[in-house]
């Protein structure tokens, strides 16, 4: 019954899911009879990118398939979860915050950071529309996706700048289909991601950062989630697939341009554009990883749990969800099992 309702609420089946706009699923290297990890990622540049292009969760598990599918935004993800489609997902710290609230109660869990937002997610307005400043945005049709962190980001970077919410016309656009809308001269700003956002940027100006929320005390983090189901009947693949997306960070951090080659086959775009992406993003080492400022251990919670929170009732505030779960949930929804021990 909560599974139906909750499709429902969607508006959209299971079956509906993997034919959402921008799906792909890759299906390369699967065999019959072994059992299927289905993972969800995004195009945004992290280390997520980097294990499935080298093939490393095939590696270190071969006794499973390992099919992956695109997405592109985190509200498609929650979607995916809603349906049983998938067991883990890379999405954004809004959509998750959101999903583990009513009405939607995603029973997922927390069990990494992929990166920080920085410059990698930005509020652009076109040139040529006037708009200099926030607060130039009143009357101005403003592009984003709808439950994602580019979302959050605008709705604080409004309410910080004091324009209404109700002042902008806001549209929902997944951001291929924002920069469709830009070129066509349907919006006058978008706040999204790249790499979508590099080609904002050509004739855009720039009116503020995820970098700039985040030192303001909005901060957005990319999440790797996982099943609550999941991870309980298979904790020996969460962890091998905490280690690989672990060695994908130290490769960011070590050996850059091997990441940028990695990221640019997977994007589409050359190595150089790459690396000059990753550059915007903050990603963390293994002790930060761990520490309480981020996942923490499973004896002390870590701070994702406080921010996933705070998310949650500025989303009430926003009037985005009905109520905010108590942070005791969120605490809850960190799965840092062993973390310190897998990490090594």
């Amino acid at each position: 019954m909560r599974h139906r309702l909750l499709r429902a609420i969607l508006g959209l089946t299971g079956a509906a899911v993997l034919a959402l706009p921008g799906c792909a699923i890759d299906h390369s290297g699967q065999v019959a009879g072994k059992p299927t990890i289905r993972l969800a990622y995004q195009t945004f540049p992290s280390g997520d990118l980097i294990v499935k292009n080298n093939r490393w969760l095939e590696d270190a598990l071969p006794g499973y398939n390992i099919k992956w599918t695109k997405f592109d935004s985190g509200a498609d993800i929650n979607t995916a979860f809603v349906a049983n489609q998938i067991d883990f997902g890379a999405i954004g710290s809004s959509p998750v915050a959101r999903g583990l609230a009513a009405p939607l109660n995603i029973p997922y869990q927390v069990a990494f950071v992929l990166d920080v937002a920085g410059d990698n997610e930005a509020l652009v307005a076109r040139n040529g529309t006037g708009i200099e400043s926030i607060a130039d945005l009143r009357g101005k049709r403003v592009a984003t996706a709808f439950a994602s962190t580019s979302h959050y980001s605008l709705l604080a970077a409004l309410d910080r700048a004091g324009v209404a919410a109700s002042e902008v016309k806001l549209i929902d656009l997944q951001p291929q289909a924002s920069l469709a809308a830009w070129q066509r001269g349907d919006v006058d700003a978008v706040y999204t991601w790249l790499p979508t956002l590099d080609q904002l940027r050509k004739d855009g100006k720039t009116l503020i950062t995820s970098r700039e929320l985040a030192a303001a005390g909005k901060p957005t983090l990319d999440l790797g989630v996982v099943s609550r189901q999941f991870a309980q009947a298979h904790p020996d693949v969460v962890d091998a697939w905490r280690k690989v997306e672990l060695r994908a960070l130290q490769t960011i951090e070590s050996s850059p341009a091997q990441a940028a080659q990695a990221i640019a086959a997977q994007i589409g775009i050359s190595p150089d554009e790459a690396a000059a992406q990753l550059r915007e993003g903050v990603f963390l080492t293994k002790d930060q990883l761990i520490s309480p400022q981020w996942l923490g251990t499973e004896a002390s919670p870590g701070n994702v749990a406080q921010n996933l929170h705070s998310a949650a009732e500025f989303l009430v505030a926003q009037q985005q969800i009905p109520s905010a779960p108590p942070l005791s949930d969120y605490q809850g929804a960190l799965y840092v099992k062993g973390l310190p021990n897998v990490l090594g």
